[in-house]
C-alpha cells in the first residue's frame, strides 16, 4: 500500500512512476522498426476515396504496460476494384520493444492480408469482450473487420457477430450507450460513392468532387448482446434517422444527464449532435444546441471531431477540424444543453483559417492543467496550389497552446506531409503525451514529446459492473475533466489511458463518477505516476 494516499472503498495499485522530463515541444521522427508506407493508389482518375485514408490505433495489445502502433493502409485500385492482396497493402501492427524500438507482428498477431475488395479506412480500439485485451475494429469501403484479441492473436469474428457493415465506413468508436457494461460500436459512413459512380470535376484543372456531388448515408450502431454478437440498432436508436457526410466521431455527455452522446463531424454540411435519451433512443439536436453551423450561419467541412472540456468548467466542448479558409470550429458548451461558437474568441480561428485538417486531439502537451490542440494537416485536393497558389496539399501540424482557454501557435518542428489520422497518447511512459499521425501515401510521423517539468498523472481504469476499459467514466482532477475512452480525432484511437497534467501540484484529488452510477473518491494522491484503479 502507498503511504500519504487514502483508499476509499476501492483497489488501486500505482503500477509505474517516471523521472520528469525538461524542455517543452516535440521531437520528429520514426522509431526503429517502423517500417510503413501507406499505399493510396492515387491516379488522374480522381477517386475522392484516395484522398481520405491514413488511420491510426495506440494500444498495448500483449498487456506488457508499452503502447503499441497500429497503422491501417489502403490499397490499390485496380480495374475498377480494390486488390489488397500484396503485403504491401496490409495494415500493420508495430510491437513495442523494452528499448524503444519497434517489431513489426503483424502476421505473428494474426493480421496478415486486409480482404480484397476493401479500401482501408480508420481503426477503433478497445476490450469489447471484456476479457482484459483490446479488439480492433477495421473501416473499409466495402467489408469492415473485426478481429477479437485472444491473448495476443487476433481473430477475425466480423461474420459471426454481426459488424461487417458496407458501403464507404470512416471512423468508429466504442462505447457504452446503455450503461450495461458491454461496449457498443458506432461507426460513421461518408456518402453514397462507388468506384462507378466516381468522376472527376473541374474544368480546365482536374480535382476531387465535392462531397455535395454525391448522396448523404446514415451511420450506423451496433449494439453489443454481451455473448459476442452485436445486433444493428441504428433505425431503432433514431441513429439512421437522418442522413450525413459522417468522417470524425467523439463521445462525451455533454448534459451530464449519466448518458454518453455522440458528436459526427459531417463534411461539408450541418454537424451532427445525437442526444442519448437514456432509454436506447437518441435525437439530433445539434441544430437546437448551436454546434451544427458556425455562429456566422455556416456549415464547414468537417473531418475530424474532439470533445473534451478546453476551458476547465467541467463541461466537454467540442473542436472539428475542417478546410482551409473555412477555419477550424470550436463550440463551448455553456451548459443547458447549449453550446456557443468561441472560434474567434479562443484564438482557433486565427491560428487555423489558412489550414486544413483532419486528426485533432484535445489534450494537455505541456502538463500545465490545460488542454491543448494538436491537429494533423493538409489539404484534400494534392493539387490545390494550382487553384489557389496560397495553399498546400501539405502541411506541417498545428500545435496550438492552451494558455487558460486561449490557443497560440506553437513551433512543431515537422515537415510538411499530408496529414490524415492522429492518435495520441504515452509512449514512452514518461508522463508526457507523444502523437502518432498517419501519412497519405507515405510513412507515418511519430512526435515524441520531450516534456515540460510539469507533474502529471496517468489513470489506468479497470471497470467491474461496468465495461473493463472505463469508457464513458467521468473523471475530475484538482478542478479538471476528462471522459474515458479511446475514441476521437479522425479514423484513429487514442490510447485510452487517462492523461492529466497538474502543473506544480503535489497531491491530488480524484473523483470517477463510473457508467454504472458508481462515485469514487480519492485524495492526497501524489503526482508523477501510472495508476491503475478498480470500480468499487
Amino acid at each position: 500500500m502507498m503511504t500519504g494516499v487514502r483508499r476509499q472503498a476501492t483497489l488501486w495499485i500505482p503500477i509505474l512512476c517516471a523521472a520528469q522530463t525538461v524542455g517543452p515541444g516535440f521531437s520528429v521522427g520514426l522509431p526503429p522498426g517502423i517500417a510503413f508506407r501507406h499505399v493510396n493508389s492515387a491516379s488522374a482518375r480522381k477517386h475522392l476515396i484516395e484522398a481520405m485514408g491514413g488511420g491510426v490505433a495506440l494500444l498495448d495489445y500483449n498487456g506488457d504496460g508499452r503502447l503499441d502502433v497500429f497503422l491501417v493502409n489502403s490499397g490499390a485500385i485496380d480495374s475498377g476494384t480494390f486488390r489488397r492482396n500484396e503485403p504491401r497493402h496490409w495494415n500493420r501492427l508495430y510491437r513495442q520493444n523494452r528499448d524503444a524500438s519497434f517489431t513489426d507482428v503483424t502476421a505473428a498477431a494474426g493480421l496478415s492480408g486486409a480482404g480484397d475488395g476493401n479500401y482501408g479506412m480508420g481503426v477503433a480500439a478497445a476490450d469489447f469482450d471484456n476479457d482484459g485485451d483490446p479488439d480492433l475494429y477495421v473501416t473499409n469501403f466495402g467489408r469492415n473487420v473485426l478481429y477479437r484479441n485472444d491473448a495476443g492473436v487476433f481473430r477475425d469474428i466480423t461474420e459471426a457477430a454481426g459488424v461487417a457493415g458496407g458501403g464507404w465506413s470512416a471512423s468508429a468508436g466504442f462505447f457504452d450507450y446503455d450503461n450495461d457494461g458491454r461496449l457498443d460500436l458506432l461507426v460513421t459512413r461518408y456518402m453514397d460513392w462507388s468506384l462507378r459512380a466516381s468522376k472527376v470535376c473541374g474544368t480546365s484543372i482536374p480535382v476531387y468532387c465535392p462531397p455535395a456531388e454525391f448522396p448523404a448515408v446514415a451511420n450506423v450502431l451496433y449494439r453489443n448482446r454481451g455473448d459476442g454478437t452485436f445486433e444493428d440498432r441504428s433505425v431503432a436508436s433514431g441513429i439512421a434517422a437522418v442522413k450525413g457526410r459522417g468522417l470524425g466521431v467523439a463521445f462525451a455527455d455533454y448534459d451530464s444527464d449519466g448518458f454518453t452522446d455522440i458528436f459526427v463531424a459531417n463534411d461539408g454540411m450541418e454537424q451532427f449532435l445525437f442526444h442519448n435519451n437514456g432509454d436506447g433512443t437518441f435525437k439530433e439536436r445539434a441544430a437546437e444546441a448551436g454546434a451544427a453551423l458556425t455562429g456566422e450561419g455556416k456549415a464547414i467541412s468537417g473531418m475530424g471531431a474532439a470533445f473534451a472540456d478546453f476551458d476547465n468548467d467541467g463541461r466537454p466542448d467540442v473542436v472539428v477540424t475542417s478546410l482551409s479558409r473555412q477555419k477550424y470550429a470550436l463550440w463551448r458548451n455553456a451548459g443547458d444543453g447549449l453550446f456557443e461558437d468561441a472560434t474567434l474568441t479562443s484564438g482557433l480561428g486565427a491560428a487555423s483559417f489558412i489550414h486544413s485538417g483532419w486528426g485533432v486531439a484535445l489534450a494537455d502537451f505541456d502538463n500545465d492543467g490545460w488542454k491543448d490542440l494538436l491537429v494533423a494537416q493538409g489539404h484534400v485536393m494534392d493539387n490545390v496550389d494550382q487553384v489557389d497558389s496560397s495553399l498546400a496539399s501539405r502541411e506541417a501540424p498545428l500545435l496550438a497552446a492552451n494558455r487558460r482557454g486561449r490557443f497560440e501557435r506553437r513551433p512543431l518542428a515537422a515537415g510538411a506531409v499530408a496529414g490524415r489520422g492522429l492518435a495520441v497518447g504515452d509512449l514512452n511512459n514518461d508522463g508526457y503525451l507523444d502523437a502518432v499521425m498517419g501519412v497519405l501515401g507515405g510513412a507515418p510521423v511519430v512526435m515524441t514529446n520531450k516534456g515540460s517539468g510539469s507533474g502529471w498523472l496517468t489513470l489506468e481504469l479497470r471497470g467491474g459492473k461496468s465495461n473493463r476499459d472505463g469508457v464513458g467514466a467521468r473523471v475530475a482532477v484538482n478542478g479538471q475533466h476528462q471522459t474515458g475512452g479511446a475514441a476521437g480525432s479522425y479514423l484513429s484511437s487514442n490510447d485510452k489511458r487517462i492523461h492529466f497534467g497538474v502543473g506544480a501540484a503535489k497531491t491530488l484529488r480524484v473523483e470517477i463518477r463510473w457508467p454504472s452510477g458508481a462515485v469514487q473518491t480519492m485524495e492526497d494522491v501524489r503526482t508523477n505516476q501510472i495508476l491503475r484503479v478498480e470500480e468499487p
